[in-house]
């Protein structure tokens, strides 16, 4: 394998040409297993506040935190295809915001690696619908619905629930690899071990949306470098 010589970036694979670049052509977008097509964009968004700890007698912060938990949302555009709204094609049963009573999840494939063991399935859970827009409009006859939704949390995982974060075509070493075994160890131990926990919330596993509930933290790197 060829690689840039600054920054190790791939070049070729074995000799031969390679393209090491995830495009949207590879991402399927599926509720209850089945594909929703006419999909012309999903944007996702995760943001979180950081409080910046300041002290009397210091220019300068001292300290960093999360002070809330991650909030989820983003916007979805689809043309009006197969005589489908755009709530309907994520297979629910009305057109307006307003009736929705329950919600829904989103699963994005991502199948760039041809085996399948290596496709990312990324999870948005509990989906809410906040806006549904559409305009009919006399300079373009087709028309595009725009949905926005916030959900309650996202996570990834390989096949098989293996982490997503394993060091790309590359193996870039992180925090949280094991001694050559980069997938890590996704257990917490007794008294809380906190190496893994930004893996185990990634993968959503036991049901974990968060990292900062984990003990331990305060020790993150004192038993040496975290990398």
């Amino acid at each position: 394998m060829a690689n840039a010589p600054n920054t190790g970036s791939t070049l070729t694979g074995d000799s031969v040409n390679k393209t090491s670049t995830a495009i949207s052509t590879n991402i399927i977008i599926m509720v209850n297993n089945r594909a929703v097509g006419a999909v012309q964009s999903l944007s996702i968004s995760e943001k979180r506040n950081i409080k910046m700890i300041d002290e009397i007698g210091t220019d300068g912060h001292i300290d960093s935190v999360p002070n809330q938990s991650t909030n989820i949302t983003g916007s979805c555009q689809r043309v009006r295809f197969d005589r489908l709204r755009i709530a309907e094609a994520f297979s629910r049963g009305f057109i307006h915001a307003a009736s929705q009573i329950y919600p829904f999840d989103i699963v994005i494939l991502d199948k760039q690696k041809k085996a399948q063991e290596n496709q990312i399935s990324t999870v948005i859970k509990n989906v809410w619908i906040g806006g549904l827009d559409y305009t009919y409009q006399v300079s373009d006859w087709v028309i595009m619905d725009t949905m926005t939704w916030e959900a309650e949390t996202i996570y990834s995982f390989l096949n098989g629930g293996k982490p997503v974060a394993i060091g790309g075509e590359l193996g870039v070493k992180h925090m949280g690899g094991l001694d050559g075994n980069p997938y890590g160890n996704l257990t917490i131990q007794s008294g809380g071990n906190v190496s893994h926990i930004e893996q185990l919330v990634d993968t959503g596993n036991s049901g974990r949306r968060g990292s900062l509930d984990a003990a331990g933290l305060i020790d993150i790197g004192d038993s040496g470098s975290l990398y």
